[in-house]
């Protein structure tokens, strides 16, 4: 900015606003699933992606997305929601936390990597 531009106007922080509004602030919410739905990504991307419809504790109704592969969810099943979009579904921008609450962290097949990210204990073999 110039100095003439400083002058009639000074220099305003911007305010930082949150992805993840319906958290209010807090790192976890609980929440009972709604309704469990299958959505297709956007565009280079082609899958089948589950997401569920979530009532949170603070009475908001939002869309969550399952992580993992395999899953024993149903309606009115208690987990806990947590910040962290969905990179290729529009408007998702909660992910659920395995193996907490009703949500097990139970796949279709045995996880050697990555086993932190989806709750998985060490097995030793």
């Amino acid at each position: 900015m110039t100095i003439t531009q400083l002058l009639k106007k000074s220099r305003v922080r911007k305010k930082h606003t949150s992805n993840v509004k319906a958290l209010c602030g807090c790192p976890q919410k609980k929440g009972v699933c709604l309704k469990l739905r299958i959505v297709k990504p956007k565009k280079p991307n082609s899958a089948q992606r589950k997401v569920v419809r979530v009532r949170l504790s603070t009475g908001r109704v939002i869309t969550a997305y399952i992580p993992g592969q395999g899953h024993s969810l149903k309606d009115f099943s208690l987990v806990l929601v947590n910040g962290g979009r969905a990179n290729d579904l529009p408007g998702v921008r909660y992910s659920l936390m395995r193996g907490l609450l009703d949500f097990s962290w139970k796949e279709s097949f045995s996880r050697h990597k990555s086993r932190s990210k989806y709750g998985i204990k060490r097995s030793f073999i």
